[in-house]
Protein backbone atom coordinates (compact mmCIF):
# COMPACT_ATOMS: atom_id res chain seq x y z
CA UNK A 1 0.00 0.00 0.00
CA UNK A 2 3.30 2.44 0.81
CA UNK A 3 4.83 1.07 -2.37
CA UNK A 4 1.76 2.22 -4.56
CA UNK A 5 1.19 5.31 -2.77
CA UNK A 6 4.72 6.42 -3.32
CA UNK A 7 4.54 5.10 -7.25
CA UNK A 8 1.06 7.44 -7.56
CA UNK A 9 3.17 10.88 -5.96
CA UNK A 10 6.05 9.92 -8.40
CA UNK A 11 3.72 9.66 -11.63
CA UNK A 12 1.83 12.85 -10.24
CA UNK A 13 5.03 14.83 -10.15
CA UNK A 14 6.40 13.71 -13.29
CA UNK A 15 2.97 14.69 -14.87
CA UNK A 16 2.94 18.05 -13.29
CA UNK A 17 6.60 19.06 -14.49
CA UNK A 18 6.13 17.98 -17.77
CA UNK A 19 2.68 19.37 -17.91
CA UNK A 20 4.42 22.57 -16.59
CA UNK A 21 7.24 22.51 -19.16
CA UNK A 22 5.07 22.12 -22.38
CA UNK A 23 2.14 24.21 -20.77
CA UNK A 24 4.59 27.21 -20.29
CA UNK A 25 5.64 27.29 -24.29
CA UNK A 26 1.92 27.56 -25.18
CA UNK A 27 1.38 30.63 -22.28
CA UNK A 28 3.99 32.21 -23.23
CA UNK A 29 3.04 32.61 -26.51
CA UNK A 30 -0.21 33.84 -25.60
CA UNK A 31 0.95 36.19 -23.93
CA UNK A 32 2.75 37.66 -26.42
CA UNK A 33 0.02 36.85 -29.37
CA UNK A 34 -3.38 36.99 -27.81
CA UNK A 35 -6.07 34.88 -29.52
CA UNK A 36 -8.25 38.01 -30.64
CA UNK A 37 -6.71 41.38 -31.11
CA UNK A 38 -9.30 43.46 -29.37
CA UNK A 39 -12.28 43.11 -27.00
CA UNK A 40 -15.10 41.22 -28.37
CA UNK A 41 -19.03 39.82 -27.91
CA UNK A 42 -17.31 37.10 -25.74
CA UNK A 43 -18.24 38.41 -22.33
CA UNK A 44 -21.17 39.92 -23.22
CA UNK A 45 -22.26 35.64 -24.34
CA UNK A 46 -20.95 34.04 -21.65
CA UNK A 47 -22.49 36.48 -19.32
CA UNK A 48 -25.77 35.96 -20.53
CA UNK A 49 -25.12 31.82 -20.47
CA UNK A 50 -23.69 31.96 -17.19
CA UNK A 51 -26.62 33.88 -16.09
CA UNK A 52 -29.17 31.19 -16.99
CA UNK A 53 -26.86 27.96 -16.20
CA UNK A 54 -26.90 28.95 -13.03
CA UNK A 55 -30.45 29.94 -12.13
CA UNK A 56 -31.81 26.84 -14.31
CA UNK A 57 -29.40 23.79 -14.49
CA UNK A 58 -28.50 21.58 -11.75
CA UNK A 59 -26.71 19.17 -14.05
CA UNK A 60 -25.12 18.27 -17.52
CA UNK A 61 -24.65 20.57 -20.16
CA UNK A 62 -23.57 20.15 -23.93
CA UNK A 63 -21.53 22.83 -25.10
CA UNK A 64 -21.84 22.86 -29.32
CA UNK A 65 -18.91 24.25 -31.12
CA UNK A 66 -16.13 24.46 -28.29
CA UNK A 67 -13.20 24.74 -30.74
CA UNK A 68 -10.15 26.28 -28.85
CA UNK A 69 -12.35 28.19 -25.97
CA UNK A 70 -12.09 27.53 -22.40
CA UNK A 71 -15.67 28.18 -21.95
CA UNK A 72 -16.36 24.00 -21.19
CA UNK A 73 -13.87 24.12 -18.79
CA UNK A 74 -15.12 26.91 -17.21
CA UNK A 75 -18.29 25.58 -16.70
CA UNK A 76 -16.70 22.24 -15.26
CA UNK A 77 -14.77 24.59 -12.20
CA UNK A 78 -18.24 26.06 -12.00
CA UNK A 79 -19.40 22.03 -10.76
CA UNK A 80 -21.43 21.65 -14.06
CA UNK A 81 -20.55 18.26 -15.43
CA UNK A 82 -20.00 18.91 -19.43
CA UNK A 83 -19.46 17.65 -22.53
CA UNK A 84 -18.11 19.54 -25.48
CA UNK A 85 -17.95 18.82 -29.06
CA UNK A 86 -16.75 20.21 -32.15
CA UNK A 87 -16.97 19.28 -35.55
CA UNK A 88 -12.84 19.36 -36.47
CA UNK A 89 -12.02 19.66 -40.13
CA UNK A 90 -14.57 21.98 -40.90
CA UNK A 91 -14.57 25.38 -39.22
CA UNK A 92 -10.82 24.43 -37.71
CA UNK A 93 -8.61 22.74 -40.30
CA UNK A 94 -7.09 21.07 -37.10
CA UNK A 95 -7.19 22.08 -33.40
CA UNK A 96 -5.90 20.46 -29.96
CA UNK A 97 -8.31 22.69 -27.06
CA UNK A 98 -5.29 22.85 -23.88
CA UNK A 99 -8.20 23.46 -21.74
CA UNK A 100 -10.91 20.83 -22.30
CA UNK A 101 -11.63 17.25 -23.47
CA UNK A 102 -13.33 18.30 -27.17
CA UNK A 103 -15.29 14.92 -28.57
CA UNK A 104 -15.14 15.44 -32.95
CA UNK A 105 -19.03 15.08 -33.33
CA UNK A 106 -21.17 16.82 -36.19
CA UNK A 107 -23.91 19.07 -34.57
CA UNK A 108 -26.04 18.12 -38.00
CA UNK A 109 -25.70 14.58 -38.09
CA UNK A 110 -25.05 13.67 -34.07
CA UNK A 111 -23.80 10.11 -32.62
CA UNK A 112 -24.31 11.38 -28.70
CA UNK A 113 -27.48 9.69 -27.37
CA UNK A 114 -27.41 11.20 -24.22
CA UNK A 115 -29.93 14.03 -23.38
CA UNK A 116 -29.11 17.21 -21.62
CA UNK A 117 -30.83 19.94 -19.18
CA UNK A 118 -28.69 22.83 -20.60
CA UNK A 119 -27.31 23.34 -24.35
CA UNK A 120 -25.24 26.36 -25.19
CA UNK A 121 -24.14 27.03 -28.39
CA UNK A 122 -22.36 30.12 -28.28
CA UNK A 123 -21.16 32.16 -32.36
CA UNK A 124 -21.75 28.78 -33.71
CA UNK A 125 -25.10 28.34 -35.59
CA UNK A 126 -24.23 31.02 -38.01
CA UNK A 127 -21.35 29.28 -39.49
CA UNK A 128 -23.66 25.43 -40.38
CA UNK A 129 -25.22 25.87 -43.76
CA UNK A 130 -28.08 23.49 -42.25
CA UNK A 131 -28.93 25.61 -39.03
CA UNK A 132 -32.99 24.59 -39.19
CA UNK A 133 -31.11 20.37 -39.38
CA UNK A 134 -28.53 21.26 -36.43
CA UNK A 135 -31.34 23.10 -34.34
CA UNK A 136 -33.44 20.05 -34.70
CA UNK A 137 -30.78 17.87 -33.29
CA UNK A 138 -30.09 20.08 -30.43
CA UNK A 139 -34.05 20.23 -29.68
CA UNK A 140 -33.83 16.36 -29.58
CA UNK A 141 -30.69 16.21 -27.38
CA UNK A 142 -32.33 18.71 -24.92
CA UNK A 143 -34.43 16.90 -21.80
CA UNK A 144 -38.22 17.99 -21.84
CA UNK A 145 -38.39 21.61 -20.21
CA UNK A 146 -34.29 22.22 -21.04
CA UNK A 147 -32.73 25.31 -22.03
CA UNK A 148 -30.77 26.16 -25.12
CA UNK A 149 -28.55 29.40 -24.67
CA UNK A 150 -27.90 30.49 -28.50
CA UNK A 151 -25.32 33.39 -29.62
CA UNK A 152 -25.15 34.63 -33.26
CA UNK A 153 -25.33 37.86 -36.01
CA UNK A 154 -28.06 39.16 -36.21
CA UNK A 155 -30.48 41.40 -38.05
CA UNK A 156 -34.69 41.62 -37.12
CA UNK A 157 -35.37 42.82 -40.76
CA UNK A 158 -32.43 41.17 -43.22
CA UNK A 159 -30.98 37.68 -43.27
CA UNK A 160 -27.64 37.57 -44.78
CA UNK A 161 -26.10 33.78 -45.60
CA UNK A 162 -22.82 35.10 -45.66
CA UNK A 163 -21.96 38.30 -44.20
CA UNK A 164 -17.98 38.26 -44.96
CA UNK A 165 -19.32 38.35 -48.76
CA UNK A 166 -21.02 41.42 -48.02
CA UNK A 167 -19.02 44.19 -50.32
CA UNK A 168 -18.52 46.40 -46.95
CA UNK A 169 -17.59 43.78 -44.47
CA UNK A 170 -14.79 44.96 -42.28
CA UNK A 171 -13.10 41.32 -42.20
CA UNK A 172 -13.32 37.30 -43.15
CA UNK A 173 -13.05 38.05 -46.62
CA UNK A 174 -10.20 34.88 -46.61
CA UNK A 175 -12.44 32.49 -44.38
CA UNK A 176 -13.18 29.14 -45.37
CA UNK A 177 -16.41 29.13 -43.57
CA UNK A 178 -19.57 31.23 -43.76
CA UNK A 179 -20.85 33.46 -40.94
CA UNK A 180 -24.38 34.23 -41.96
CA UNK A 181 -26.61 37.20 -39.93
CA UNK A 182 -29.88 35.49 -39.25
CA UNK A 183 -33.04 37.36 -38.72
CA UNK A 184 -36.69 37.17 -37.21
CA UNK A 185 -37.80 35.08 -39.78
CA UNK A 186 -35.03 33.04 -39.09
CA UNK A 187 -36.43 32.19 -35.15
CA UNK A 188 -39.76 31.79 -36.37
CA UNK A 189 -38.63 28.92 -38.91
CA UNK A 190 -36.39 27.20 -35.48
CA UNK A 191 -39.70 27.25 -33.88
CA UNK A 192 -41.81 25.97 -36.07
CA UNK A 193 -39.91 22.82 -36.96
CA UNK A 194 -39.48 22.28 -33.00
CA UNK A 195 -41.11 22.76 -29.32
CA UNK A 196 -38.68 25.68 -28.37
CA UNK A 197 -40.55 28.80 -26.92
CA UNK A 198 -38.49 32.24 -26.34
CA UNK A 199 -37.96 32.35 -22.55
CA UNK A 200 -35.44 35.61 -23.22
CA UNK A 201 -33.79 37.55 -25.83
CA UNK A 202 -31.14 40.44 -25.76
CA UNK A 203 -30.18 42.81 -28.57
CA UNK A 204 -26.75 44.57 -28.86
CA UNK A 205 -24.90 46.93 -30.91
CA UNK A 206 -21.39 45.67 -31.71
CA UNK A 207 -20.76 47.78 -34.80
CA UNK A 208 -21.04 51.35 -35.96
CA UNK A 209 -22.55 50.23 -39.51
CA UNK A 210 -25.89 48.22 -40.48
CA UNK A 211 -24.76 44.92 -40.39
CA UNK A 212 -22.01 42.67 -38.37
CA UNK A 213 -18.81 43.48 -39.22
CA UNK A 214 -19.81 46.75 -41.20
CA UNK A 215 -18.22 49.92 -39.61
CA UNK A 216 -15.58 50.24 -36.47
CA UNK A 217 -16.31 47.55 -33.44
CA UNK A 218 -17.78 48.90 -30.66
CA UNK A 219 -16.14 48.23 -27.08
CA UNK A 220 -18.01 46.71 -25.37
CA UNK A 221 -21.00 45.99 -26.65
CA UNK A 222 -23.63 48.05 -26.56
CA UNK A 223 -27.53 46.07 -25.05
CA UNK A 224 -30.52 48.24 -27.06
CA UNK A 225 -33.67 47.36 -28.00
CA UNK A 226 -35.17 45.67 -31.11
CA UNK A 227 -36.09 48.69 -32.79
CA UNK A 228 -32.47 50.10 -32.43
CA UNK A 229 -29.16 49.42 -34.69
CA UNK A 230 -28.36 45.88 -33.78
CA UNK A 231 -25.76 43.29 -34.76
CA UNK A 232 -26.09 39.79 -31.74
CA UNK A 233 -28.46 38.63 -30.33
CA UNK A 234 -28.48 36.24 -27.10
CA UNK A 235 -31.39 34.00 -27.00
CA UNK A 236 -32.64 31.69 -24.17
CA UNK A 237 -34.80 28.89 -25.53
CA UNK A 238 -37.21 26.03 -23.72
CA UNK A 239 -38.13 23.29 -24.63
CA UNK A 240 -41.52 22.75 -23.86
Amino acid sequence: MVKRTKMKKLLITTYNFIGKKYLSLILNAEQKKKPFKVINERSTEYLFALKYLRMLCPGDVLDIGSGKSSFPHLLSTCGFKVKAIDKMGNYWDSFFNRHYKIDNEDITDPKTKQKFQFITCLSVLEHIPNHLRAMVNIHNMLEDNGHLVLTFPYNEDFYHSNIYKHPQAGYGQDANFITQVFSRASIDEWLSATSFEIVEQKYYRVFTGALWTIGKRLTPCEEVTRFHNHHLTCILLKKI
